[in-house]
């Protein structure tokens, strides 16, 4: 160990690092890092015995890549973790290490001897969707049955602005134009009060929607809307009993849906619904046919590209990259790819 370093806990590193975020990284990132972080810490703590960042060697961290990819810190599971998160973990570790560096808590380059996972071109993309066609029967459905509910204007903000989970709860009552000739809902980056935006003060936007989801968001405020403020002191468009929305609901409301037992349909999955276990409520998500926000999301980027909608509209309006947005997002068949070339030399 060298003279020149300077003892400090892992806890106190990590949090000078999460200090130093504060400067220039987005918010989402610092929330990675933090989650991320949390484990190495823990590492420390209960698996290696080191109290202070100088001890640690090439070595140690070899171990911590191997306790990380068995499952370690994944929530009491002792699941393997799958290829792109071991990435973000370690990627996380290696920037941390940087910046240990920087404060003179580590030997320079050691964050060079975390190693990295090969990951192949299928590793980096999520294979989690849903096809387009399967959303506007879960629309038409809430659109009937469940009209002007939470569940109906939560899936409807997303299908029809593709919006992310943390947009849709970030949305306050004031960011709503609905009565005027262009009805749209803005999207405005507020982290000072827990609601940040993915992309910060780039991801604001104001989208049109149309007349029809104009007056279903004005229908569910006008009425079945709870009137509740969140700890902040400001007026969400999506509440419950104690407030604005939380991200765990957001996620409920499309794993509900998406089960197709929900709608009355015949399980796909040869399942009884009276013994099923995705049946109950916190096993929604283990429904094979269960999605995410984020699925459905795709969904909406892949239908809006089969409907001949420009790439760079797209991307604006979902606010993204067209580069992210063809990498992860648009889900079209090589057909449907195909058919849309087609479209295009033919006009």
């Amino acid at each position: 160990m060298s003279d020149e370093l300077q003892p400090i806990t892992p806890s106190e590193a990590r949090d000078l690092h999460l200090e130093a975020m504060k400067e220039n990284a987005a918010e989402w990132t610092r929330v990675s890092h933090r989650s991320h972080l949390r484990a190495f810490v823990e590492w420390c703590r209960t698996e290696a015995g080191i109290d202070n960042m100088n001890e640690l060697t090439g070595r140690d961290l070899y171990q911590f890549r191997v306790w990380r990819r068995e499952g370690g810190y994944s929530k009491g599971k002792n699941d393997t973790l799958a290829p792109k998160t071991l990435d973000s973990a370690l990627t996380t570790a290696r920037s941390f290490l940087r910046f240990c560096a920087q404060i003179e808590a580590v030997e320079d380059g050691l964050h060079e001897k975390v190693i990295l996972p090969t990951l192949s071109a299928s590793s980096e993309v999520s294979d989690s969707t849903i096809a387009p066609e399967r959303v506007p029967p879960i629309i038409d459905y809430l659109e009937r049955y469940e009209y002007a509910s939470r569940d109906h204007v939560v899936w409807t903000l997303v299908w029809h602005t593709g919006a992310r989970l943390g947009a849709v709860r970030a949305l306050d009552l004031e960011d709503c134009d609905l009565d005027g000739r262009k009805p749209g809902i803005e999207f405005v980056h507020r982290p000072e009060t827990e609601t940040p935006l993915k992309n910060d003060e780039r991801g604001e936007r104001f989208n049109r929607v149309s007349d029809h989801v104009a007056a279903t968001l004005q229908d569910y405020i006008d009425g079945p809307r709870i009137n509740a403020r969140d700890e902040h002191g400001r007026f969400p468009l999506v509440t419950t009993e104690n407030g604005r929305i939380s991200r765990t609901a957001v996620r409920d409301t499309f794993y509900r849906w998406t089960r197709p037992c929900h709608l009355g349909d015949e399980c796909p999955h040869d399942e009884d619904p009276e013994t099923c276990e995705a049946t109950m409520f916190n096993k929604m998500s283990k429904c094979p046919s269960a999605r995410s926000p984020h699925d459905v999301r795709k969904a909406r980027v892949t239908k809006y590209r089969n409907d001949g909608v420009p790439r760079g509209v797209v991307s604006d309006r979902l606010d993204t990259s067209e580069a992210v947005l063809d990498k992860h997002y648009d889900r079209a068949s090589k057909r449907e790819k195909a058919d849309r070339r087609w479209r295009m030399i033919q006009e």
